[in-house]
């Protein structure tokens, strides 16, 4: 009687016994597809779609090219988004229902051009608005004031490389800004600008061979001539033979 009950105890330990190690080696895989299940019901931060749902926003869809100066950006800003952003310009923009404006703080006379106007023309790489317009119309109209002429020509050998920048630019945009402002600074400074033409001309003698730009490469050219007389033409046709002369 004793030994089958002895037998018994023994029975009934190792069943108890077998469930405990049964439930503990169990246990690891239970956690594991706990895990799995868990990971697969959720989205992964590093994934584009939790990205999109961070970063989205409306300004986006409506103006992608529009920045805020004064906002966080994602890079360090331009030496012209810099300056503008700290109101180095004293000039801001005036939306209008048809075309913007500027609206300088003082007159456009009263002011220095070293080192505004070497500012501006490193603004003309900007691709975003509101850099865009303000730099191409400050340089327009700080070289219309009376005084132009005798403010700009000391600033050429800095002014030159910063125009060379833009025309050798690969935005297209880019390259017209610089074009237009190479031709409001000839008619200023005239002849002053010969000196230092043949550093400029390689860029446009490249974008001559893309159709769209011919036309108005051949009428800046021509301006170019017209401002800075028959040494231009020599400097021009040096490097760009094709030219044809306005006294042809």
């Amino acid at each position: 009687m004793q030994k089958s009950e002895c037998h018994g105890d023994t029975q009934l330990r190792n069943r108890v016994t077998g469930n405990y190690f049964q439930r503990t080696s169990s246990s690891p895989q239970i956690k594991h597809r706990t895990a799995v299940q868990r990971s697969k019901s959720s989205p992964s931060s590093n994934s584009p779609d939790s990205a999109r749902k961070v970063h989205p926003r409306p300004s986006d869809k409506l103006n992608p090219k529009t920045i805020n100066p004064f906002g966080e950006q994602s890079r360090a800003p331009s030496a012209f988004a810099a300056v503008y952003s700290k109101g180095g310009i004293p000039c801001r923009l005036v939306h209008g229902s048809v075309k913007h404006r500027l609206q300088w703080d003082s007159p456009p006379e009263h002011l220095s051009f070293d080192p505004l106007l070497i500012t501006l023309a490193e603004g003309l790489r900007e691709t975003k608005h509101p850099y865009t317009f303000v730099s191409k119309e400050g340089f327009r109209e700080l070289l219309l004031v009376r005084d132009a002429p005798e403010k700009a020509v000391p600033l050429l050998p800095r002014l030159i490389p910063v125009l060379k920048a833009a025309l050798a630019h690969s935005d297209d945009d880019v390259f017209e800004r610089g074009l237009n402002a190479l031709v409001q600074l000839s008619v200023v400074v005239g002849p002053s600008l010969n000196d230092h033409l043949k550093h400029l001309l390689t860029s446009l003698s490249k974008r001559l061979r893309d159709k769209k730009f011919k036309e108005p490469i051949t009428n800046a050219l021509q301006n170019l001539e017209q401002h800075g007389g028959s040494g231009c033409l020599i400097i021009i046709k040096a490097k760009i033979p094709t030219y044809c002369s306005i006294c042809c």
